[in-house]
């Protein structure tokens, strides 16, 4: 047990090196997964006007018939309080003027997430052009309230007595 203290040195820092570099690979892979970097470099923006997101958050996938081709960049308020969502969404998808964006959960309480339907226009959407044809997030407790408390008419009741 003659080794030099340079000995010890160099081989504690190799180790520490290939920990460091490995703690570096792990925080990368981390954050990669984490941004949800589904959508490739070239992608585009588009905006969608909703009167009520009911959760919808940055970071939310946008999906066209299941398929996630993006996600939510950003949540903001305009000057008539309605809230305007930014798509991110992959460049190579041409989307038509009369696309309809709805906000949709996957199951009864789960993840909030903006599904587009392309419609059959020919002329198409540009870059940060804003998305009128919404369907916003149906807000599940006001409904089971209205229900409970009798705010819900049938279709066949009359007000007229």
């Amino acid at each position: 047990m003659n080794a030099s203290p340079t000995k010890y040195t160099r081989l504690d820092l190799t180790v520490g090196t290939f920990v460091l570099a490995g703690l570096l690979a792990l925080t990368f892979l981390a954050m990669r997964i984490g941004a949800g970097n589904s959508v490739s470099s070239a992608s585009t923006t588009y905006r969608a006007s909703f009167t009520n997101l009911g959760g919808l958050a940055s970071g939310s996938s946008v999906m066209i018939s299941g398929v996630v081709v993006g996600r939510v960049d950003k949540v903001d308020l305009d000057e008539r309080f309605h809230a305007i969502a930014t798509l991110r969404v992959r460049a190579d998808l041409k989307l038509s003027a009369d696309t309809t964006a709805s906000i949709r959960s996957s199951g009864l309480i789960g993840e909030k997430f903006i599904a587009l339907s392309p419609g059959g226009e020919d002329v198409l959407l540009k870059t940060d052009e804003l998305i009128t044809d919404t369907e916003s997030a149906v807000d599940l407790e006001s409904l089971i309230s209205r229900f409970a408390f009798g705010g819900v008419k049938s279709p066949d009741s009359s007000d007229k007595k």
